[in-house]
């Protein structure tokens, strides 16, 4: 997909400058695109939702993650193969459409926006919760509504506060996911004692739980697997924010080979460390999650209060990056005619109408927590339940059609490629069918596998409706306006480093 240079922005009476829609800055370092994916799927749903996990998997919660973690990364490196390629700030949205049309771009797109609008909404309750807890007394809504404002305002500004805040945010993760290592670590060889009274309970319990490695069968294994594939959300945001980097194709490349393996490490790793330490079956684990329980055993002081702020910094981390990630979804969209067009133009590089608008939406959603929590939240839930699975669909789909293209037109540009193309494309595509599958099969899941498939439909029916009325061809307009203007990828496969050094193109 070929790229236009972005008009010049125009000046306005009040000092601002506007500029077309689609028209980003390039604010972004490479370190803020490295934090960012090693950071961004480290949320709440590691900390505290990998708890309900493990009391349904047992042991076998170490397989669930490493099974959902090949997935997770073999989506990754497809997106980073295709984000590379052609860097844009709609990412997967816009692979999609130079796919399969645009109904695929906008059907991808509208769904992984309202996905984040929703998520941030949730991402503010939980955030809220924890501080009610600290000041009690005090209403949940205005705490929601006291992080909205300060990510709002945040995400209005230059892009480069963006990256600033994930930055440090990602960085507090991180470091709280190694410390917890390294004490796990010390804990399993004995040079950190455990806890006597939890000690006993866990003698007591029978060690390890009891019940061996898959203590509820398959269909603990099961569910567990799919507690863990959704926990790893949150990795498309590094290519939706490579668009607006100094240097977005080496920095989608870089971010995208170094995050990989990083994230197995911290996911897989931390539930060997705690079913290692801690009875699985204690129901601590899911009460106050697994990682309170294990710095609890472990005779950790304060051990609640300091996963609290672990936990409030992954919730406002997440906050932050979807209300960017919508806000550039929801420009990207617009800027190939995909919705309104107010709302993709962008003042002095910033999508602020897209901005305030997934703010608006997300602050909506949690009234709709408090005005129907059993009705029309409970929708929701069950609607965003499984986009993130379709997303990853359209993803590998794109990838596989798109490979073999890109090898024809423009060989140059494969700088990052897929392993095993396309045989380990193949077998990511029957994963996710089987993931269908098995939320098909679980009660608890079908009804969102139900919402989601309902609400993809719909939106595929609308985007072909408009496709049709354009009179668009099944690919992607040649020259769309969708960002800035990037620099190509360099020759022969290799893209130069920060300081200009050629990398050598990723074979394998």
């Amino acid at each position: 997909m070929s790229r236009t240079n972005a008009p010049a922005p125009a000046d306005r009476e009040d000092g601002t400058t506007t500029a077309p829609v689609g028209s980003l800055s390039h604010g972004l370092k490479q370190r803020h695109l490295s934090m960012i994916a090693l950071g961004g799927v480290i949320g709440a749903g590691l900390f505290v939702g990998s708890g309900e996990g493990i009391a349904k998997a047992g042991p076998s919660i170490v397989l669930a993650y490493a099974l959902s973690g090949v997935l997770v990364m073999l989506v990754m490196r497809m997106l980073g193969e295709m984000s590379a390629a052609n860097p844009a700030s709609g990412s997967f949205s816009v692979h999609a459409e130079r796919a399969f049309g645009p109904w695929a771009g906008f059907t991808s797109g509208w769904a992984f926006w309202f996905l984040l609008c929703v998520a941030v909404g949730l991402e503010g309750l939980g955030a809220a919760g924890i501080m009610s807890g600290w000041f009690p007394g005090t209403p949940e809504w205005a705490w929601v509504a006291l992080f909205m404002l300060v990510f709002c305002g945040t995400n209005l500004a230059a892009v480069k506060n963006f990256g600033e805040f994930e930055f440090w945010f990602a960085a507090l993760k991180i470091g709280a996911i190694v410390l917890f290592l390294v004490i796990g670590a010390l804990a399993i060889v004995g040079v950190i004692p455990a806890d006597e009274a939890a000690k006993a309970a866990s003698e007591t319990a029978g060690g390890t739980g009891g019940g061996g490695f898959l203590p509820n069968g398959v269909d603990g294994l099961i569910f567990g697997l799919l507690a863990s594939l959704f926990a790893y959300g949150g990795l498309e945001t590094v290519t939706i924010a490579a668009a607006e980097s100094e240097h977005p194709v080496q920095g989608v490349a870089k971010a995208v080979r170094t995050a990989m393996w990083r994230i197995a490490i911290f996911y897989i790793g931390s539930m060997a460390v705690i079913v290692a330490i801690v009875p699985w079956n204690d129901p601590a684990v899911a009460e106050k999650g697994p990682y309170v329980a294990t710095l609890d055993y472990l005779g950790i002081p304060a051990a609640g209060q300091i996963m609290n702020v672990v936990v409030l910094v992954a919730l406002l981390s997440a906050m932050n990056a979807n209300i960017y990630g919508a806000s550039r979804m929801a420009c990207s969209l617009v800027a190939r005619r995909m919705g309104p067009q107010a709302i993709g133009r962008t003042f002095g590089g910033v999508p602020r109408l897209a901005v305030l608008v997934s703010c608006v939406l997300g602050f909506a959603c949690v009234m709709l927590s408090y005005w129907s929590p059993d009705k029309a939240f409970i929708w929701l839930l069950n609607t965003i339940g499984a986009i993130i699975l379709v997303v990853w669909f359209f993803i590998a789909a794109s990838q596989l059609a798109l490979r073999r293209r890109t090898e024809r037109e423009t060989p140059e540009k494969l700088v990052v490629r897929m392993w095993l193309f396309p045989g380990l494309t193949i077998v990511a595509l029957a994963g996710m069918v089987a993931v269908f599958i098995l939320m098909a099969m679980e009660p608890g899941t079908r009804e969102q596998l139900y919402y989601t498939g309902g609400l993809t439909i719909a939106l595929a029916i609308v985007g072909l409706v408009l496709q049709n009325r354009r009179g668009d061809a099944t690919a992607a307009p040649a020259a769309a306006p969708e960002a800035s203007p990037v620099e190509p990828a360099a020759a022969d496969g290799e893209a130069a480093d920060d300081d200009k050094k050629p990398v050598a193109a990723d074979k394998a």
